[in-house]
């Protein structure tokens, strides 16, 4: 049975990798990107499997524009992929007004936004996925990415509330969470003027692995391929799974930041008890 996807930030990573997957087992792909040519040699290979627009996710009118084409070409979407994002590196005074403004504009109301816009659609449809793509980074904290964690922990929170209030419509939703990854995702790490001050702390010390390209300190890579093919699998499974935490080093991480704050929290269960009203 034929699934149609569709996918926003698809022009490299794991977007563009998705959606090669996708067309060439046979589904239809919507995949929206802000340079719609790169996609051009698939579009010349699968012709009409294949729904390209160009949308920039921090234009919330494109957004919803752009969703409603969609549906309406292709009459009905299954799956609607969370994808477009970016990091931004630097200590939390290092970075400029500017730059945390886009980081949240795309990370967090672009896809709220890609949410809200398609959840209308999947109702009178009776119902749908969403994969919303975040990362460990929405679970656990490094040092220099304190912005990139800001919009990470939001969406999952959004993410977790909305998909209380849709369920009863069959509308699901998983948050897809890798760890670090083979893909481009480094290279287009925005990272402001550094300071000399944090040259000699953990910002600075995880800025010359970014710099480098050496992410050995992160635990094992992913394979970009098998993260897809995680995320595609996914999309079958009933009931949709919450989360879906894909890379050895993402759930190491990820288990050790629960396991210390669920301790943490169980460390104040007196005080927590004693501020209850008599």
């Amino acid at each position: 049975m034929t699934t149609t996807w569709f996918i926003t930030g698809s022009s490299s990573g794991f977007g563009r990798s998705m959606t090669e997957t996708l067309l060439a087992r046979g589904d239809r792909v919507a995949a929206t990107l802000r340079k719609p040519t790169a996609l051009d040699d698939l579009k010349a290979q699968y012709g009409d499997q294949l729904w390209v627009a160009r949308l920039d996710v921090t234009d919330t009118r494109a957004v919803h524009q752009v969703i409603d084409q969609a549906f309406a070409d292709l009459g009905r979407i299954d799956v609607v992929v969370n994808n477009a994002g970016y990091g931004l590196f630097g200590a939390a005074e290092e970075v400029t007004d500017a730059q945390i403004r886009q980081q949240i504009d795309t990370n967090v109301i672009g896809s709220i936004q890609v949410i809200r816009a398609a959840l209308p659609h999947l109702r009178a449809q009776g119902g749908g996925r969403i994969v919303q793509v975040s990362s460990e980074g929405g679970q656990v904290a490094y040092p220099g990415f304190s912005l990139y964690h800001a919009s990470k922990w939001a969406i999952e929170g959004f993410v977790e509330s909305v998909a209380q209030e849709v369920a009863a419509f069959g509308v699901e939703f998983t948050i897809a969470e890798p760890g670090a990854a083979r893909t481009q995702f480094g290279a287009g790490l925005v990272m402001p003027e550094s300071m000399q001050i944090y040259e000699d702390s953990l910002v600075g010390q995880v800025r010359q692995m970014v710099m480098s390209r050496s992410y050995e300190g992160f635990g094992p890579l992913s394979n970009p391929e098998k993260v897809v093919l995680a995320m595609i699998d996914s999309a079958a499974s009933h009931p949709a799974p919450r989360r879906l935490v894909m890379g050895s080093s993402s759930y190491t991480h990820i288990h050790e930041a629960l396991t210390h704050r669920l301790d943490a929290l169980e460390a104040q269960m007196d005080v927590a008890f004693s501020t209850n009203e008599d």
